[in-house]
């Protein structure tokens, strides 16, 4: 019982509801283990593509950019009596070269897995942003934070549509800051 105490307080978990503020940004360190409850927004390839052809066009985003964390997912179809089925993270990478219009426009906040560019390492930093890592393969264990999973744009494009999904104690780290 003891053993497990200490094991809690060496993990030194932050628990943070969404959507993230300038405060809370500015406590946060590389490294430091999160669990997210709120709001997230899922965009892959896709999405990403039809946000800037959106944006060049001088139209608005379908969501608050500014608001809440982008999620590099592209959750499956749902079983029965679930809101989601698996929502791993994607390759952060591929998104790469939307990052800086997104940036222009209000992103702040990204959730994926892998390395980034040097432009969009850049970019994080000189807004101020957060690059959040999730767990590669654990589509399961991110389905289970999930409580809630609707469609808010671009339906057509199936699981690389943009969904927001509320989900509760969302594990991710810190990464670039």
């Amino acid at each position: 019982m003891r053993s497990l105490r200490i094991e809690q307080n060496i993990m030194n978990i932050i628990n943070i509801n969404l959507p993230f503020t300038e405060e809370i940004v500015r406590t946060l360190k590389k490294g430091d283990k999160l669990l997210l409850s709120g709001k997230l927004i899922t965009a892959r390839d896709a999405a990403h593509k039809r946000m800037i052809e959106a944006l060049n066009r001088g139209e608005k985003l379908p969501f608050d950019i500014r608001a809440y964390p982008l999620y590099y997912c592209g959750p499956t179809p749902a079983k029965e009596g679930y809101p989601i089925g698996s929502c791993g993270p994607t390759t952060s990478s591929r998104m790469d070269s939307y990052v800086a219009q997104l940036f222009s426009s209000g992103l702040r906040y990204m959730i994926g897995k892998g390395k980034r560019n040097a432009e969009v390492i850049d970019q994080i930093k000189q807004h101020n942003g957060l690059y959040l890592i999730a767990i590669g393969g654990a589509g399961a264990l991110y389905a289970k934070c999930v409580e809630e999973c609707k469609c808010i744009a671009y339906e057509d494009l199936g699981s690389e549509a943009i969904y927001e999904l509320r989900v509760k104690k969302f594990p991710v780290y810190v990464w670039i800051i």
